[in-house]
């Protein structure tokens, strides 16, 4: 497992994936927002009439539930109340991030 850094415009998060997510995070996130959440009927929940409503969260269940079970995603260190451009602590300003 490696850390990485999820954000959102009112999310930033450290959270514990499995290293092929880690090292391939662009891959992975890309995938859950430009295709699962649209085409899979798993992710029908998130569709909504004007588009998809989801969180980070919801990016660590999809990797939880359908593509790596056996190894399971978690939150290390809620950081939402930094600013992850200016403030972040020294230990996560090298993670791989995504921003959704």
């Amino acid at each position: 497992m490696k850390n990485v850094l999820l954000c959102t415009d009112h999310v930033s998060a450290v959270y514990a994936v499995p290293d092929p997510v880690a090292e391939n995070l662009e891959e992975y996130g890309v995938e859950f927002c430009e295709n699962w959440l649209w085409s899979s009927p798993d992710a029908a929940r998130y569709r909504t009439r004007d588009g998809l409503c989801y969180e980070v969260s919801d990016f660590i269940d999809y990797l939880n539930r359908y593509v790596f079970p056996e190894e399971p995603s978690y939150l290390v260190q809620d950081i939402s109340h930094l600013n992850p451009k200016k403030s972040l602590p020294q230990e996560y300003r090298e993670l791989p991030r995504f921003l959704f």
